[in-house]
């Protein structure tokens, strides 16, 4: 099933190009890595995608919905109920513990736990730290608790902005196969920014964003 479809993407700021002519299709269960230099316009891309941002030219289309056909607040929806976010910082509320930064988006939607939240912590190996504050929790700790808030809500696309970028390497390959094995669980479609060569092993395809346009790495 296609999750994302995006067809003839452009966006330029000023007079100056960030990219154009971006054709890119995500299905479910998959993980894509979008590879390319700084300053390439990997995040400007993603914020495209999730309606952050709006394109110059071309179509968006998120589970099913054409995002040019919404406002500000039916892109807001669409992104609570459809989207996971992992940020580098990893954006965790420090008043929160583990367990309610891990539960906001359920409560954002008015949707009760029944047992996801406790499920996965589980899945991430942090059950035995929902109690603890973000401020307790190592690099890997914080990543796989941003992990878990993304996916609680079964979303059908998980945006993923250089979520190693912050950890050592041990750690960083952790998170990657968490990622990795939970988007294929889920069956949510996965895009992961990264420089890391090494991270964009953990997909199963990669792409390469440059002046030119979006390729296969």
């Amino acid at each position: 099933m296609t999750v994302l479809s995006a067809r003839g993407l452009a966006k330029s700021y000023a007079d100056t190009p960030v990219f154009a002519g971006i054709d890119l299709d995500l299905q479910a269960g998959e993980i894509v890595a979008l590879l390319g230099e700084s300053g390439s316009g990997k995040s400007t891309l993603l914020n495209c995608l999730a309606g952050l941002d709006e394109a110059d030219a071309g179509a968006i289309t998120l589970a099913g919905q054409d995002l040019r056909g919404l406002d500000d607040e039916g892109r807001s929806a669409l992104r609570r109920r459809s989207l996971g976010f992992i940020f580098q910082a990893f954006h965790l509320l420090p008043h929160l513990s583990v367990a309610d930064n891990v539960a906001l988006p359920l409560r954002l939607l008015g949707q009760r736990d029944d047992g996801r939240v406790a499920a996965m912590l589980e899945a991430v190996n942090l059950a035995a730290l929902s109690a603890r504050m973000p401020r307790q929790l190592s690099g890997g700790q914080l990543q796989r608790v941003a992990i878990a808030r993304a996916l609680v809500h079964r979303p059908v696309l998980v945006l993923a902005d250089e979520p190693t970028g912050n950890l050592d390497a041990r750690h960083a390959a952790e998170v990657l196969e968490l990622l990795r094995r939970c988007t294929h669980e889920a069956g949510a479609a996965c895009l992961l920014v990264t420089h890391s060569e090494v991270a964009a092993q953990a997909a199963d395809r990669r792409l390469r964003l440059d002046a030119r346009g979006l390729h296969v790495a």
